[in-house]
């Protein structure tokens, strides 16, 4: 079964999601049916939210340099900050080459890490 097989979340932000991960150069696939995410060596380095939003997994490095030109708001999941991620501002969302060059940024930046 594909990743999101049982989204609950908007339907667009599935499909953009499954986009941005498909034009990525790594080999990530869209895991889980309900909270659709990505992961290597056993790290996850995005998902996508019930509430339609993407968010990724970056060195502290990465974070500031991707606060230069867009939001780089934290990511709340039930009640506690994830460190270490940034929710997708809409319009970096809305651009597939862009957002899959940031995915690629991160699929690399995990793969550094010991596996789990």
């Amino acid at each position: 079964m594909p990743g999101g097989s049982d989204y609950q979340g908007p339907a667009t932000a599935l499909e953009r999601y499954r986009e941005v991960v498909a034009a990525s150069s790594g080999d990530a696939e869209v895991k889980g049916a309900k909270n659709p995410y990505t992961s290597r060596n056993g790290h996850m380095f995005s998902f996508l939210d019930r509430d339609g939003t993407m968010a990724l997994r970056l060195s502290a490095e990465l974070i500031e340099e991707y606060g230069e030109n867009h939001s780089a708001e934290p990511v709340i999941q039930y009640g506690s900050v994830m460190r270490g991620y940034v929710a997708i501002d809409e319009e970096l969302f809305e651009d597939v080459p862009a957002l899959a060059g940031w995915f690629d940024r991160s699929h690399e930046w995990i793969g550094t890490l010991d596996p789990k």
